[in-house]
């Protein structure tokens, strides 16, 4: 996938090209069946397959105390966007100057200047422009003139009548429902991180554990052990994961991400590491001293085990 760090970046003669809009955050399986016909159609009519995303949410600018957390960081969203096979994405710095972009040239910019755009997909609830003045109607309106079609994309509800979304997927993962989340994902909710010293708890007790920095990649899930992989030198390897505080001890004040590989042991420090959520095994408790968290520790093992079989 050729990535464009804004429209300056797209050589001359790049395209024609099919182009999808949107936030893609955690490119859930909603985002997936849209690159999905965006790619048919590319194919179809012999053109490049573009996504058109943005390096943070567009709320972080206009309405920061409303802005979620995201699920995936830009780079994990990239990597998640090149899977898809989708030829090129072309990323768009969300400042106050685009957020006060005029809809009608946002379109002739971006879309006709740049993409040299045929073939446009986006749901019927899509906004943009300034002030979100930019919908469906206006682009039908101005496709002709420009010599792009309007396609309009149906909704992935798998469950019912709600709709895969960001939003579902972060109430998910908020609640600990990691297996729900990776049903609408496509795939294991990831958080990716560099590996560094901890208190070396785990070694000491028996159970030796990767423990990721703060600033991790991609968002934390409801604190509780899970079984889950650990991604590096090119392969996955299970894992128990655990999550929180360790309230059985005094002064952890900062919640931390931490990974047990089954049955093996190896030195990982700095190094950068993606860790799965598959399934969540057990909430975060405190023990009444250490033999219990031992007990505990073993039986969340076995379970991971069991779980990842």
């Amino acid at each position: 996938m050729i990535i464009f760090h804004g429209p300056d970046e797209v050589p001359a003669d790049f395209g024609p090209s099919a182009v999808t809009i949107g936030k893609f955050d955690g490119v859930h399986a909603g985002h997936r069946a849209i690159v999905s016909q965006l790619r048919e159609i590319a194919a179809e009519r012999h053109l490049a397959s573009v996504v058109v995303t943005f390096d943070r949410n567009p709320l972080s600018v206009v309405a920061p105390q409303v802005c979620p957390d995201p699920l995936v960081s830009l780079e994990q969203k990239l990597d998640l966007l090149a899977g898809t096979g989708v030829d090129a994405c072309l990323v768009l710095r969300f400042d106050a100057e685009r957020s006060a972009q005029p809809a009608e040239e946002f379109v002739s910019e971006l879309l006709v200047a740049a993409l040299h755009t045929e073939a446009v997909f986006v749901g019927e609830d899509f906004r943009f422009g300034h002030k979100g003045r930019g919908d469906v109607e206006l682009l039908r309106t101005m496709a002709p003139s420009h010599g792009f079609d309007v396609l309009s994309i149906s909704d992935v509800a798998p469950f019912g009548d709600r709709r895969v979304s960001s939003t579902w997927v972060r109430e998910l993962l908020t609640s600990g429902d990691v297996a729900t989340a990776a049903k609408l994902l496509g795939r294991p909710h990831s958080v990716r991180g560099m590996v560094v010293h901890g208190a070396k708890r785990g070694r000491e007790l028996g159970f030796p554990t990767a423990n990721l920095s703060p600033d991790v990649q991609g968002l934390i899930p409801a604190d509780g052990v899970y079984a889950g992989r650990m991604f590096v030198d090119g392969d996955w390897h299970a894992a128990a994961v655990s999550v929180g505080n360790n309230p059985t001890f005094d002064g952890v004040a900062q919640r931390q991400v931490e990974a047990h590989l089954l049955d093996q042991e190896r030195d990982l420090y700095d190094r950068v590491v993606d860790v799965d959520f598959v399934e969540r095994i057990r909430g975060m408790v405190a023990f009444d001293g250490i033999e219990p968290l031992i007990a505990q520790m073993r039986d969340d093992v076995a379970r991971a085990r069991t779980i990842l079989s």
